[in-house]
């Protein structure tokens, strides 16, 4: 098929914003169609999902507001799809599906990406794309990617508008919960043809040429805005260190470094200094590195940049091959965000030496989990209950940390506790916030949540994840450290080296606690008032108080 649409356009900034608006809205409605029409707790709930729209080249033009660690596993999905099927193989009704980490163009198995091209008048101009997490591969070891789930590289899923069904029968046969997968992916595949839809709308309404002319525009207009926020930063060598701990590698702690240099109008990220890959599932593939780094870049540099690929043209990052950070095959990576939250708060970290003020202290460090799975003895059919559990929002130069809250990489919503109860043989005993969780400074860092969870009538396999059980989420400019995240069975803390899944009787109660954030600016310099407010609301204790602030109750 032909793709030589470019001649000579003369835009108006005006025609510019009304498609980038339109480009905007395409992903935006693509993303609410695959939430309402989507049969999992986790994506019709949770909405852990993503849709994005590329050029026919495979360049960003435009991210729905989901979940910004997925950019990692759409960004590298054209090319994936490019780089087995030819243009000229690929028709009008194709649509492929992947979601391998080496070779599909993910960022771990879960995280199932649907692409299908956009064609106008035989002229591939576009692709749609869409990502939903399946939370299905349950209960298995994380020492290499070959124990983690089904590797799907880019296949064709329809071709010419047919369903291939032996490659359906084929992922489903693979899966521990067939029938919600069934059903999630024909939302996947039903919001992939709406932006399809329109696409083409936009296309026939304004001319190919035009729409192809302002997406070019576009990608100019991020890298202006990108480049003119870094010229903003003062030039200079900014280094950070964190330290890592996660349930995969017991007691051991992992030294995690960046080196960011700031040189006019681009930024250098050098994290060759990291260590090995590990036989555990916290690696990152380089796709999630540029995206963890795009974020936190994005955050800081200025946070209205269009989310397109134009942004990333100043932003240059390094890493060795085979380290943490940017693994190779086979290396386990189901877990790679707890690792890719740790990388956001490196590059903060470095970053607050150089703009203080457009920096927050840690937040919580993790996108800490729990994974409930058995035979519902309600039905006689195996269920999986997974959720990603919030924490405490960094303390920020003018205001508190907000309480509770999913930060950084991670966007998802929770699982409201009536829908959770419905839907699986669970009851939720306890949800809420941790008083003195948040770290105290002369901005209080957000709170922590607690979860209980007891089992009802069947045994369940249960498996809890997070990070910050032995570091604690730092401060910035005298704020102290924000709680440690703990997790417990019937109330009795699980040793930090356990891994894996862990048989819970009928009546059990599992209980995760995440961790808090750090403070920023001395406790001392708080205004009493305010520290009043935080004991009236429970946020902290008299104790606390008394220990972090100075302030004594009732003088």
């Amino acid at each position: 098929m032909a793709t030589d649409t470019k001649k000579a356009v003369d835009l108006s900034p005006i025609t510019v914003e009304i498609i980038g608006s339109a480009f905007s809205s395409i992903v935006e409605e693509m993303g609410t169609a695959l939430i309402r029409a989507s049969y999992s707790t986790n994506i019709k709930e949770r909405r852990d999902c993503s849709t994005i729209l590329f050029d026919a080249q495979g360049r960003t033009l435009a991210q729905a507001e989901h979940i910004p660690i997925h950019l990692g596993s759409l960004m590298g999905i054209v090319e994936e799809v490019l780089g087995r099927h030819p243009i000229e193989t690929i028709d009008p009704g194709d649509m492929f599906i992947g979601n391998d980490a080496y070779t599909g163009g993910g960022t771990h198995l879960p995280d199932i990406v649907v692409l299908s091209p956009v064609f106008v008048d035989d002229n591939l101009v576009a692709f749609t794309a869409n990502l939903s997490h399946h939370a299905d591969f349950v209960d298995r070891g994380h020492a290499h990617i070959y124990q983690e789930g089904l590797r799907i590289p880019p296949v064709k899923i329809f071709d010419k508008g047919e369903l291939r069904q032996d490659v359906l029968e084929f992922i489903l046969l693979n899966c521990q919960v067939p029938h919600e997968r069934l059903g999630d992916l024909r939302a996947q595949f039903a919001a992939n043809r709406l932006g399809v839809r329109r696409m083409q709308a936009l296309c026939a309404k304004y001319g190919v040429e035009t729409v192809t002319a302002a997406g070019e525009a576009l990608l100019d207009y991020a890298e202006r805005q990108t480049r003119a926020g870094i010229e903003q930063i003062p030039d200079g060598v900014y280094a950070f260190d964190d330290r890592f701990d996660s349930e995969q590698f017991g007691l051991d702690e992992l030294e995690l470094h960046v080196v960011v240099t700031v040189r006019d109008d681009e930024i250098f990220l050098d994290f060759n200094n990291n260590p090995p890959q590990v036989r555990a599932g916290l690696n990152m593939v380089w796709t999630a590195l540029l995206a963890t780094v795009y974020y936190a870049v994005k955050t800081v540099v200025d946070p209205t940049i269009l989310p397109n690929a134009g942004m990333y043209r100043p932003i240059h990052v390094e890493a060795t091959l085979g380290s943490i950070v940017n693994c190779l095959p086979p290396g386990a990576i189901n877990g790679r965000t707890q690792t890719c939250q740790r990388v956001v708060d490196l590059i903060h970290g470095a970053l607050a030496q150089a703009v203080p003020e457009r920096v927050i202290g840690a937040c919580t460090g993790s996108n800490a989990s729990i994974t409930f799975s058995g035979v519902d003895p309600r039905t006689g059919i195996y269920y999986s209950y997974l959720e990603t559990i919030g924490g405490g929002f960094g303390a920020r130069a003018t205001k508190d940390g907000l309480d509770g809250v999913q930060t950084h990489v991670t966007n998802t919503s929770n699982l409201p506790v009536e829908s959770l109860e419905v839907e699986y043989p669970l009851r939720v005993e306890r949800y809420e916030l941790v008083q003195d969780s948040g770290g105290p400074g002369t901005w209080r860092g957000g709170m922590a949540i607690r979860r209980d969870v007891r089992v009802i009538d069947h045994v369940a396999a249960f498996n809890g994840s997070t990070s910050r059980r032995i570091s604690q989420p730092w401060g910035l400019f005298g704020g102290l450290p924000g709680a440690r995240s703990v997790v417990t069975i019937d109330g009795e803390p699980m040793a930090v080296e356990t891994k894996g899944s862990t048989l819970l009787q009928p009546d059990q109660v599992a209980s995760l606690v995440t961790a808090g954030s750090g403070g920023y600016g001395d406790p001392h310099d708080r205004d009493p008032a305010l520290v009043a407010r935080d004991l009236d609301d429970d946020k902290i204790s008299a104790e606390r108080a008394r220990e972090d602030y100075g302030y004594e109750p009732g003088a």
